[in-house]
């Protein structure tokens, strides 16, 4: 049966909103982020989308970005699934510091290599450190070993998509309508691997902020139209805004 995708990055963090690298830190939405989140609910709205199924990482700005923009659409009472899985990519080190500071301290190129890379990680973060997953009760039921302590997308890519593939694609294949809301790199993970980037080219692709991206499905699970964000032009100018975010 035919099916839909649409996915959507949380609005404006506070820490998005301070610049700074926020990985696995769980900070809330600012003012401007509940408006896009509200605006992402009125843009699937208005596109007559219907979800069968939910999806959102275990992050604060993650999960109020799909309740406000479901309770725009009319579905706040949709089933929603919570994972780690689809958590923003772990910063390492870099989690809480300024991105322009980051430049400025280790040089462009450098900084350019840890935020955009496909296989390049940060330094980690050591146990003790405040920002250490350990330390957070949400993950306390995860092996020590399944904790990460920094990662590039090649890493969140290779935990994105057994939940991709063992939860959302089943639900896919069935005809369900389904909206993932989650991060920009747990996002990149993903569109990197529903539009075949490769991993060259995928450093160039940035996730704007509260803009849904429409997926329909054929039954084997082609593309049955070219994938598109329902505001284009919104998209591209917040997909270059955070590409400006380290003031390159």
């Amino acid at each position: 049966m035919p099916s839909t995708l649409c996915i959507v990055r949380h609005g404006q963090s506070s820490w998005n909103e301070k610049n700074l690298f926020t990985g696995w830190v769980d900070v809330d939405l600012t003012e401007q982020g509940v408006a896009e989140a509200r605006n992402a609910g009125e843009l699937m709205k208005k596109a007559g989308l219907w979800f069968d199924a939910g999806h959102t990482s275990l992050l604060t700005r993650a999960v109020r970005t799909a309740n406000l923009a479901l309770d725009g659409l009319g579905q706040l009472w949709l089933p929603v699934s919570r994972t780690w899985r689809l958590n923003e990519r772990h910063y390492g080190d870099l989690q809480g510091k300024d991105k322009v500071e980051m430049v400025q301290q280790f040089g462009k190129e450098q900084v350019q290599l840890w935020r955009r890379s496909y296989d390049v990680p940060p330094p980690p973060v050591k146990r003790d450190h405040e920002f250490h997953p350990a330390n957070d009760k949400r993950y306390r039921a995860l092996a020590q070993d399944a904790l990460p302590t920094s990662e590039c997308l090649k890493d969140v890519v290779a935990r994105v998509l057994p939940y991709w593939h063992d939860v959302v694609v089943p639900q896919l294949r069935a005809g369900q309508s389904v909206v993932i809301v989650a991060h920009g790199n747990s996002l990149r993970a993903l569109v990197k691997h529903l539009e075949c980037i490769s991993d060259a080219d995928i450093v160039e692709l940035n996730i704007p902020t509260g803009m849904p991206r429409l997926y329909r499905f054929k039954d084997d699970l082609s593309f049955a139209e070219a994938p598109r964000y329902l505001d284009e032009a919104a998209a591209k100018a917040g997909a270059a805004a955070v590409a400006k975010q380290t003031g390159a």
